[in-house]
């Protein structure tokens, strides 16, 4: 087997395959991140939740993952005028997402991959094209300069967004591939709040800290050595304030002072990070097929990269693994012949719809997350949801908790019946319906749930019915 990419997919991935006693060679075109730090302006610490953790348990690192974690049990909102207000994740105890450093998480991998004797990991050499006819993958060696070929069984495309392998089939043309890129008009830049003199976090290090402001959003993430990950999402081009006019240290400190205030008073680097640090593209990428033949398959970024706004670009590449995984039980199970063209497309098709309606999930709450968080019609269906949930664990979970919590249900259908629930409960409240206030009664929720539920079954019959 041939990984191309040693990514957190691309780890993980070769991990398993090994378990199951496959011979595998990975190739990463960057060096090693255990040796050397490559992060810098990166997306670096990222939200491993439900789904992320079930596929790192199949491969035994459930609990090593774990030891570096942070958990966050809901979102922290600031105001212009430095007020917060909290959201949790659920409303049930014991639901919650977790910050984790991409490199810890991605070393931890790739050391428990190298402990087997069938894995040897290349780093430095880059992918540049792939023969998917003949299953020979070009490579260009960064410190020697030289180039080679490598010929496998089986190559696997685990390298990212701009993947090698995905390039490949566009450039081949040996199948009708379907291919579609498409880029919001915002960037992301990373900043930094460090841990204070005692090395402590300077806020609260139990929340996503989220600075809404309609068109754009800063937030932050906890990291073990008590500092904060800082993003500001921002368009490019629109807006009084933007990446392309934020050019000079009074323009960044004047953005900030009038937008973000108590976060700028956290941040003392803010103009050498925000000269530094690269403005990063937030794209979404959907193709098919993902494999050709018997011979290639892409997964995880290659296959499907989504932008960050639900925390689940990662979680969704480490359930490729695990969904992987059962179809090539199902397949060995049952199959006297072993096909991997067949491996291949019942993979495809278990998976596609799922990734897709994560990409579209992902899109939503990026507007929810800027705007939305700061409605008084959203922070009263949200106070409904936890209160459902905290009351009728087993009854009601609402849309986040659906996708986050509940990693036995597709994104698809928890795309679904989230969607309708959020319609069914804004339609009640907006209509006078239903009534919210500080401490409802089990009966008095109960009749919201009911109604809910009755709304929720309508809507899903509804979009049946016209084919969404």
């Amino acid at each position: 087997m041939l990984i191309i990419g040693a990514g957190l997919c691309g780890s993980l991935l070769a991990l398993r395959l090994a378990q199951r006693g496959y011979k595998v060679e990975v190739y990463e075109s960057r060096p090693d991140l255990r040796k050397v730090d490559i992060s810098a302006g990166r997306s670096i610490n990222l939200a491993l939740s439900d789904r992320g953790l079930k596929a790192l348990r199949l491969c035994g690192m459930e609990e090593k993952a774990k030891e570096i974690c942070i958990p966050m049990y809901g979102r922290l909102m600031h105001d212009n005028q430095g007020n917060t207000f909290a959201s949790n994740y659920s409303g049930r105890a014991g639901e919650y997402i977790n910050s984790i450093s991409r490199g810890d998480l991605n070393a931890i991998l790739l050391d428990e991959a190298e402990k087997h004797e069938n894995v040897n990991i290349h780093f430095n050499n880059g992918c540049k094209k792939v023969d998917i006819e003949n299953k020979i993958a070009h490579f260009k060696n960064y410190k020697t300069k030289e180039k080679f070929q490598v010929k496998a069984a089986i190559i696997f495309g685990t390298d990212g967004a701009g993947s090698s392998l995905r390039k490949s089939y566009v450039s081949e043309r040996k199948f009708l591939f379907s291919y579609s890129q498409n880029y919001l008009n915002h960037g992301y830049k990373e900043l930094e709040i460090p841990a204070d003199k005692s090395g402590n976090h300077q806020i609260s290090k139990s929340h996503l800290h989220i600075w809404p402001r309609g068109d754009f959003m800063l937030i932050a993430l906890p990291n073990m050595d008590g500092s904060f990950t800082v993003t500001l999402f921002l368009s490019y081009d629109e807006g009084e304030y933007n990446f392309k006019n934020l050019t000079s240290e009074e323009k960044i400190i004047a953005f900030f002072e009038k937008e973000f205030p108590d976060a700028l008073a956290l941040i003392p680097n803010i103009k050498e990070e925000f000269a530094n640090n690269p403005t990063g593209p937030l794209g979404t990428i959907k193709c098919s097929p993902w494999s050709y033949q018997n011979k290639t398959l892409l997964m995880g970024d290659s296959a499907h990269a989504i932008v960050p706004f639900y925390g689940q670009g990662m979680n969704a590449s480490f359930e490729d693994v695990f969904v992987f995984d059962e179809i090539l039980n199902r397949f060995q199970h049952n199959q006297e012949r072993f096909d991997w063209e067949a491996v291949f497309k019942a993979y495809q098709k278990t998976r596609k719809k799922d990734t897709d309606a994560i990409a579209d999930l992902a899109i939503d709450n990026f507007y929810e997350m800027r705007d939305h968080v700061a409605n008084p019609l959203f922070k009263e269906k949200r106070k409904i949801e936890m209160d459902l949930e905290k009351t009728f664990p087993s009854q009601y979970a609402s849309k986040y908790s659906l996708v986050t919590f509940n990693e036995n249900i597709g994104y698809n259908e928890a795309m679904k019946r989230g969607r309708a629930q959020d319609k069914a409960l804004l339609n009640l409240i907006a209509d006078d319906k239903v009534h919210t206030h500080l401490e409802m009664t089990k009966e008095e929720l109960n009749s919201i749930l009911d109604k809910v539920i009755a709304e929720t079954n309508n809507i899903l019959e509804e979009d049946k019915i016209a084919g969404l």
